[in-house]
């Protein structure tokens, strides 16, 4: 009985023990923090703050660690690590090099969107 428990423990795999992310759901936020790191000629704002691509994306992997469980999903990703602050709430956004600004909520649920078509 204690080795088939064990066989089974070791099928459901360590994500799911954890209460993280599916691999489906842990490749979606792979891809929309890479969409970040590869913006050319944009910035990423966060409380006031330009930052390149590459700084953007290292800051949401530390957010996405930091957040540990409570992301299960590429919605919960963008909802709790890559939409504000958390420490002041400010709303992160992205400023293309055209001027236009976007939230980063938006960018990342078009990103999500597009990635499901």
């Amino acid at each position: 009985m204690m080795r088939l428990i064990l066989c089974l423990l070791l099928m459901v795999g360590t994500s799911a023990l954890a209460g993280g992310p599916s691999p489906v759901e842990s490749r979606k936020i792979v891809y929309l923090i890479a969409s970040v790191e590869s913006l050319k000629g944009a910035e990423f704002i966060r409380n006031g703050t330009a930052y390149e691509g590459k700084a953007a994306a290292e800051h949401l992997r530390m957010k996405l660690q930091n957040a540990g469980s409570r992301v299960r999903t590429a919605d919960d990703f963008i909802r709790l690590c890559a939409s504000a602050s958390s420490m002041s709430g400010t709303p992160y956004l992205i400023r293309y090099s055209d001027g236009r600004v976007v939230t980063s909520e938006g960018f990342f649920k078009q990103r999500l969107a597009e990635l499901a078509q």
